[in-house]
């Protein structure tokens, strides 16, 4: 293999752009920006004027990477880059925008979808390392994406300190499991946050701290203060959290339990009754048995466990 080959292969298998599609109704602009484009080796370009041409292009030539400029002044300037992210939602746009061009356009383009901006007065010293950076994340996106379609299950499984800005970041976590398996919709997934979050909160303050929610109606001070004390206190401060995660394309299932005394499952209000909505005490609760298909409790009362399971689209309108 000789070296401009070699280089070439190497370029290819680093993951960096192959195939760039340049979108510029300057004829001009286009020279310029293919010269630079050839400075990387591997690099091929394709050209397309701003208009109609564009889509059959991307379809013949499957690019990597589209270079587009937005016009000087065009209050329908985005309409081209919206068509193309409809299309090719999958395939990363970098932006070029000349001097005195609507900054406002750029942004809602940057909303909207694209990868990536550039003025076309920084090209010379951004452009390369610019789509580099894009089609290397790109395609991680894309490889993720293709993984998801044999994902049948994962499991995750966290043991937590009596410290409350864990909670967060775990519910975070869960709830990108339920998204990759694609369980539920945005709102579902909202819901299940907020499941796990009160389920992780009772775990902590009322389990292990051992506060009760009488404390609370008391006053939100009172409660957190000796929250707070018993953090540091024996034998509060080195009980445990345990939270198991189960999650696949059918349902997800959580197990959240603590080290405290546990409670009478039997004492619990009754999530139907409309005078419970607006008490402190049992709020958690009631959102949990809203919000999750299936809740069950062990016996001692430390230990709950959760079930989201997947609505049809006929179950959702019901």
């Amino acid at each position: 293999m000789s070296g401009e080959a070699g280089k070439q292969q190497t370029v290819r298998d680093s993951g960096i752009i192959t195939k760039v599609l340049v979108v510029d109704n300057s004829a001009a602009e286009q020279l310029l920006e293919g010269e630079l484009l050839k400075r990387s080796p591997g690099i091929t370009a394709v050209y397309a004027s701003q208009g109609s041409e564009v889509l059959g292009v991307i379809q013949e030539f499957a690019p990597d990477v589209i270079l587009m400029a937005l016009p000087r002044s065009n209050m329908n300037g985005l309409e081209l880059f919206e068509e193309v992210r409809n299309e090719y939602p999958a395939l990363p746009v970098v932006l070029m925008a000349a001097d005195g061009g609507d900054e406002g356009m750029v942004i809602n383009a940057l909303k909207s979808g694209a990868a990536s901006y550039l003025p076309k007065k920084t090209l010379r010293r951004d452009l390369a390392k610019t789509l580099q950076n894009v089609q290397v994340l790109a395609r991680k996106e894309r490889r993720k994406q293709r993984l998801r379609g044999y994902l049948t299950q994962t499991e995750a499984s966290f043991v937590l300190s009596n410290d409350p800005t864990l909670i967060q970041p775990v519910v975070t976590y869960l709830q990108e499991g339920i998204t990759r398996m694609r369980l539920c919709d945005e709102a579902g997934c909202v819901q299940v946050g907020i499941a796990l979050h009160e389920a992780l909160l009772n775990a902590l303050f009322h389990g292990n701290l051992g506060v009760s929610s009488e404390l609370r109606e008391m006053g939100e001070n009172l409660y957190l203060e000796l929250a707070e004390q018993r953090r540091r206190q024996l034998p509060f401060r080195d009980r445990r959290i345990y939270v198991k995660a189960r999650t696949s394309p059918s349902e997800a299932v959580y197990v959240v339990r603590d080290e405290g005394t546990g409670f009478d499952v039997a004492s619990l209000p009754d999530s139907t009754d409309p005078a419970n909505i607006s008490k402190v005490s049992g709020r958690g609760v009631l959102l949990i048995r809203t919000f999750m298909d299936e809740v069950t409790y062990n016996r001692t009362g430390n230990e709950i466990t959760m079930t989201k399971k997947r609505k049809e689209p006929d179950e959702e309108k019901t």
